[in-house]
């Protein structure tokens, strides 16, 4: 089983810890990762106000190239911003021959071109309808029984395009979690926006958003999500939001969650760069799946956040 690999920019850089417990989880299982060449940003929510096309024309390149060098492999694209962008390539260009044409006069630019011939995945579909819980479950090493998660969707793998789940109700993580012997935390919260880039322009409607999703999960032992804007929005401001009552809740990537049940140590899951895994955090995590080395209280410092 082989995949397309578009990790985009976030992983390599802010979410690095996503990017090495993908590459490590999908190795276990047998997947082999052949990451698109001369990768570039498909321009995530930044592209949009400045230009359509541009907004287009970013993730068409990198589709361009699947198409071309890696012919016939499905996208994985683990990030959800990511994920998205790629997709509406296929969902809003084909089928519109004005904006097609369009969107192919940049690529000819650098001598490409794109068909529309790639499938764009998310890691959840992936996982859920490639691979399958069964062979997920065959390769747990340290289960995780008496774990409660907590699955977080966000919006970007839901809406606008309900493509391997429930927008209303999602539960692609459920099996996976199971097939881990996790205990899925049941809430109603998952499929809740977390204010995204509001937290730039809008602090308190993000902040508000974050808060309200921690406190319906504050009796789950972690939360899990597969997108880095949401796992930063999660995790970043807990300490400020701590004075308002809300409880610290643990806040990790789904990949990370897997490489502890695989039996993975720090170099495949990366958990020491997580801001709410605190040593005690890490203590509790070890008790049930792993033994593991002493670490500061913080794998970073939020502290310096302001209000």
């Amino acid at each position: 089983m082989t995949y397309a690999y578009y990790p985009g920019c976030s992983l390599l850089e802010s979410a690095q810890e996503f990017d090495v417990s993908v590459r490590a989880v999908m190795n276990a299982l047998g997947v082999e990762l052949e990451e698109i060449p001369d990768w570039t940003c498909c321009g995530a929510s930044a592209a949009e106000p400045v230009s359509r096309l541009m907004n287009y024309a970013l993730p068409a390149r990198n589709l361009a190239i699947a198409e071309e060098k890696l012919s016939g492999l499905d996208v994985l694209a683990p990030c959800s911003a990511c994920y998205l962008n790629l997709l509406k390539v296929n969902r809003e260009v084909f089928g519109n021959r004005e904006l097609h044409d369009e969107v192919n006069k940049v690529l000819g630019v650098s001598g490409l071109a794109y068909t529309g011939s790639v499938r764009v995945r998310h890691l959840c579909d992936v996982l859920l309808n490639d691979i399958g819980p069964d062979n997920i479950a065959a390769a747990v090493v340290d289960g995780l029984e008496g774990m409660r998660v907590a699955p977080y969707y966000g919006c970007q793998i839901l809406r606008p395009y309900s493509v391997f789940d429930d927008p209303r109700k999602p539960k692609s993580m459920e099996p996976v979690l199971k097939a881990l012997g996790a205990e899925v935390f049941e809430w109603d919260s998952g499929n809740r926006c977390c204010g995204a880039s509001l937290m730039m322009g809008h602090r308190d409607v993000a902040l508000h958003s974050v808060g309200s999703i921690l406190s319906a999960a504050a009796e789950a032992d972690v939360i899990v999500t597969v997108c880095p804007l949401c796992q930063m929005n999660l995790e970043a401001y807990q300490d400020q939001l701590a004075g308002a009552g809300v409880k610290h809740v643990p806040v990790i990537y789904l990949s990370q969650l897997m490489g502890m049940a695989f039996g993975f140590g720090e170099e495949g899951t990366q958990l020491n760069k997580n801001l709410t895994v605190t040593a005690g955090v890490r203590k509790d995590f070890a008790d049930k799946v792993w033994a593991q080395e002493t670490v500061p209280e913080h794998g970073g410092d939020v502290t310096d956040v302001e209000p």
